[in-house]
């Protein structure tokens, strides 16, 4: 007899504190998050929830408890700068409750890229690692991000990111991949509401959501998307899905 548990896709979840007053301000506007959804739901890490907090470090250190212990990964995004309001390395240090100092490796590297003339004190803040902490590289600016525990902290400039998540990617676990379908639906969300509700009750093993756009040529319009990490699963959904909008389509014209 097959165990079922042996079966059972893994699920790897994963969490993204953003770390600013400028994204809470609205002076700048935030470009991390919709890429590292997108990066994690490719090689199969599933995003389940975002933060946003002010550079204060009980906001921090409370937020990133919570994630950090909720789900198997958290990348953090802001506040590793050489500035006085870049307290994102004090913040993760205070979280897990270990000390923090100038890293002998990350300051070989800033002394690398700066030499000592111009290696002055608001530089080397950005040398400072939470004690147990792996850097992580930063192919554009050099000055590393780290990762302690479960956490992945790097920087805001979406350039610097993402040169970091693709060096932290290479030690992530994955789970089973999320597939998906897209279904034109060539109706209003109102149309389909009801009967969509009751394909998704019939396909328990797949989550379905109906997503509003307009049209141009047709006006009000939806997608479908049908989504699960089982491709019989997904395409029997799929088929239901797109039997269901035959017979509403029918029943409007």
């Amino acid at each position: 007899m097959t165990d079922p548990a042996a079966s059972a896709p893994e699920i790897i979840t994963a969490a993204i504190l953003v770390i600013g007053d400028e994204i809470l301000s609205g002076r700048t506007k935030d470009k991390n998050i919709g890429y590292i959804a997108e990066y994690l739901t490719a090689i199969g890490i599933d995003l389940k929830e975002v933060r946003v907090v002010a550079d204060e470090e009980a906001a921090i250190v409370e937020a990133l408890d919570a994630l950090r212990h909720r789900y198997t990964y958290v990348f953090t995004t802001g506040g590793i700068g050489p500035t006085h309001d870049d307290i994102t390395a004090d913040a993760v240090a205070k979280a897990f409750g270990v000390g923090i100092d100038h890293d002998p490796r990350a300051v070989k590297l800033l002394r690398e890229r700066f030499g000592d003339a111009y290696l002055n004190e608001a530089r080397m803040r950005m040398a400072r690692i939470p004690d147990g902490g792996d850097l992580i590289p930063n192919k554009v600016s050099t000055a590393p991000g780290f990762r302690i525990g479960n956490v992945f902290v790097m920087a805001g400039v979406p350039a610097i990111m993402q040169t970091m998540l693709d060096a932290a990617a290479a030690t992530l676990r994955t789970g089973t991949k999320m597939l998906s379908e897209t279904v034109r639906a060539d109706a209003r969300e109102g149309d389909i509401g009801g009967p969509l509700g009751e394909v998704a009750k019939a396909h328990p093993g797949t989550a379905i959501g109906s997503y509003p756009f307009f049209d141009p040529e047709r006006g009000p319009n939806t997608n479908i998307v049908v989504r699960s990490r089982d491709p019989h699963s997904l395409a029997a959904a799929k088929a239901a899905v797109e039997a269901m909008l035959e017979q509403v389509r029918a029943s409007i014209k």
